[in-house]
């Protein structure tokens, strides 16, 4: 495959494209959900178009303080602090679990929010992570189960062995799907939000489509394809996002819950949806389940369209998502 060598951003996307008339182009930066998230619009006022992306940052700021259990008070940390007496959820948080559980049974267990203990058994964010035995690859695997989640009413609580669960999986992407309705609602037509993994575009620019690359997994300063999005939303997964290195050799972060290892087969997921929260769900899942099991399921729905590249750096797509790339 011919590889176009392009200089980056810090998200690891390009944007080109020429400015509408009469619009300017505004960006701002924010550091959120442990990462930089970019905010970049096209309007005609400057003071519209800044309250506009502050009102985008200021939901995803809402949404980090309740839902990331990195925060304390928030809904997740109130759980995992007392999973079995649990906490009350609004329509929002339930929402959001209904979604959750909905991949996970797509996957048949694989999508499981509750692999916080095989995360922190793999050592992702130690300096000097080190290689799980099977003995306590077992017992890990022993106190994840998504079943153990239990939803009566409207609280949720953990059964035991469950002890906590994390949210990372999805948080950005639907933190990023709710900033691009704020800024819709703002009155700006045309923008382009990023999480790195979570991305979401508002409208076409004035002048064409939003052009972004994505990454070759091997080498962070190359593009595979660049794709032309018009207010649909995208989502990737990769096995460079999030790794560990032990003994000289690279471990990824997206881990399969049944075996306790990460996934080999593959080294990227992208997905083009509706908006950034399935996005977020779906490239993760897609990353999990058996490839042509997701092939399977996207080309039965005109809604998702998904990208892969396997372990071979071979690259898959479904039927339309074909339709996106640049040629």
């Amino acid at each position: 495959m011919i590889k176009r060598i392009v200089l980056f951003l810090m998200v690891g996307i390009i944007l080109t494209g020429c400015r509408g008339k009469g619009k300017q182009e505004f960006k701002d930066e924010r550091f959120l959900f442990g990462t930089y998230i970019s905010i970049t619009v096209f309007h005609e006022d400057a003071r519209e178009a800044r309250d506009a992306m502050e009102a985008a940052f200021d939901e995803m700021a809402r949404i980090d303080k309740k839902f990331n259990s990195h925060w304390e008070g928030s809904i997740i940390d109130q759980l995992n602090n007392d999973p079995q007496r649990g906490v009350e959820l609004d329509d929002e948080g339930l929402m959001l679990f209904e979604e959750v559980r909905r991949i996970y049974e797509l996957t048949d267990g694989k999508f499981d929010i509750t692999v916080e203990p095989l995360i922190q058994l793999w050592g992702f964010g130690e300096e000097n992570p080190k290689m799980p035995t099977e003995v306590e690859i077992e017992e890990a695997i022993g106190k994840i189960d998504f079943n153990l989640v239990e939803i009566e009413g409207r609280r949720i609580s953990l059964k035991e062995p469950l002890e906590e669960i994390d949210t990372g999986a999805f948080l950005k992407g639907y933190a990023t799907a709710r900033a691009k309705v704020a800024i819709e609602e703002a009155g700006v037509e045309s923008a382009f939000i990023t999480t790195i993994s979570s991305m979401e575009t508002l409208g076409p620019k004035a002048e064409g489509p939003w052009r972004i690359g994505i990454q070759d997994p091997n080498n962070s300063r190359e593009i595979l394809d660049i794709v032309k999005l018009d207010g649909q939303a995208m989502g990737i997964s990769g096995d460079y996002q999030t790794f560990v290195e032990i003994e000289g050799k690279r471990y990824h972060h997206i881990l399969d819950p049944h075996t306790g290892y990460p996934v080999e087969d593959r080294k990227l997921v992208a997905v083009i949806c509706g908006d950034a929260l399935l996005g977020d769900l779906y490239s993760t899942a897609f990353f999990l389940m058996d490839i042509e099991d997701v092939f399977e399921y996207v080309e039965e729905r005109e809604e998702l369209d998904v990208y892969i590249v396997d372990a071979e750096d071979k690259v898959i797509m479904s039927s339309g998502f074909s339709n996106y790339i640049e040629n």
